[in-house]
């Protein structure tokens, strides 16, 4: 015998093989109730297993994010006008180089979130942003401001801006 019709015979007996278990496999599933029920409670095991992994990487990710902020309030913020245009500056510039390269959502958002506690109008910086910076970062910047009690921003947390104690009674 030559060796292509044994490897070919060899190739038609493995196909052969594998669509024969691939019919049983088929037929065993539609009329086979246990079967069916078992494979429905190994994809619902899968299914609870994948959004528990989900949820603690939630998690930590907000753990994560509730560090950075914190470090962040730790090294402080300037006071000095020009330090502020400065620390604005670099802080968008750096925010906007992570965000093309695409490695650290965390870190772009963070530069974000610290150029934003320097900006005089937080609340037009913000609609900025929401132009500019992508979804994932903008979601991550808004669990920052969201751990930021002093840092009011009215609309993107969910407060009004004009509702305060200065309109009751008062014409």
């Amino acid at each position: 015998m030559r060796t292509s019709v044994l490897v070919a015979a060899s190739a038609g007996t493995i196909l052969t093989g594998l669509l024969a278990y691939a019919a049983y496999f088929d037929h065993k599933r539609q009329t086979d109730p246990e079967f069916r029920k078992s494979l429905k409670r190994n994809n619902k095991r899968l299914a609870k297993a994948v959004k528990e992994e989900v949820e603690a990487q939630g998690a930590q990710q907000r753990e994560v994010i509730k560090q950075a902020v914190q470090r962040a309030k730790e090294e402080g913020f300037p006071t000095d006008l020009e330090e502020k245009e400065s620390y604005f500056m670099n802080q968008v510039a750096k925010g906007e180089g992570l965000c093309q390269e695409g490695t650290s959502q965390i870190e772009a958002a963070l530069a974000f979130y610290k150029a934003l506690k320097v900006y005089p109008q937080p609340k037009d910086l913000i609609s900025i942003y929401d132009k500019t910076v992508p979804k994932e970062v903008l979601e991550i910047l808004a669990e920052m401001v969201a751990m930021d009690p002093g840092l009011q921003l009215g609309s993107f947390t969910g407060e009004s801006a004009g509702a305060g104690a200065d309109n009751h009674g008062v014409e």
